[in-house]
């Protein structure tokens, strides 16, 4: 199965990343189809679409929007699948609904967004574990004029957050890293000690 203009995929797993395991025993988070975080976002190509050339080739995983997964209700209560469902698994998917793609075991950020791993706050006085606007560069856009590594700032509320191989990633759009700052030496990954178990 083609498209002209779309990507053909389907879940990596399952639609929906909402089960725990704990021990022998799977504890399910949550029961509902609304909640965004819970809609899994990682897919894998079927085909790629025939009217464009994209790095992207089948078999490659993808990280995705929230919604393409999701089923809602309608006014009348039914259930339904999102307006990009085909059918069995497969789901048609626009090309700027993808955010990242992996590739010989790594992944690349797609052209237009960059992946940003927050850091510990040094602040004695602030409750918040981590520091705001700040993060370094995980998984780079090409054109950005930056490498992986590199600790960056993001403008307010750019950031929508992601669950990657056991680490929680901001995706920020490229537009939107406002500086590179140097190191001080003191700067600490933070991932949550719920990330590593998602």
């Amino acid at each position: 199965m083609n498209s002209v203009l779309y990507f053909i995929i389907k879940p990596k797993k399952h639609r929906y990343n909402n089960t725990k395991k704990i021990g022998d025993k799977e504890l399910i988070l949550n029961s509902d189809n609304f909640q965004h975080q819970y809609v899994s976002r990682e897919a894998t190509i079927v085909s790629t679409p025939s009217y464009f050339d994209t790095d992207i080739q089948p078999d490659d995983d993808v990280i995705i929007h929230h919604n393409v997964f999701r089923r809602w209700h309608n006014a009348k209560g039914e259930e339904k699948n999102s307006y990009n469902y085909i059918k069995d698994d497969l789901y048609f998917l626009e090309p700027d609904r993808i955010f990242a793609y992996k590739r010989n075991k790594t992944w690349e950020a797609v052209k237009g967004y960059c992946f940003i791993k927050p850091i510990y706050s040094n602040d004695i006085i602030e409750t918040n574990k981590e520091k705001p606007l700040v993060g370094i560069l995980k998984y780079t856009d090409d054109d950005l004029p930056l490498k992986n590594g590199d600790l960056v700032g993001f403008t307010p509320n750019s950031e929508y957050e992601f669950m990657i191989d056991g680490e929680r990633l901001y995706r920020i759009r490229t537009q939107d890293i406002s500086i590179k700052y140097e190191y001080k030496g003191n700067e600490k990954e933070y991932n949550p000690s719920w990330a590593e178990s998602c």
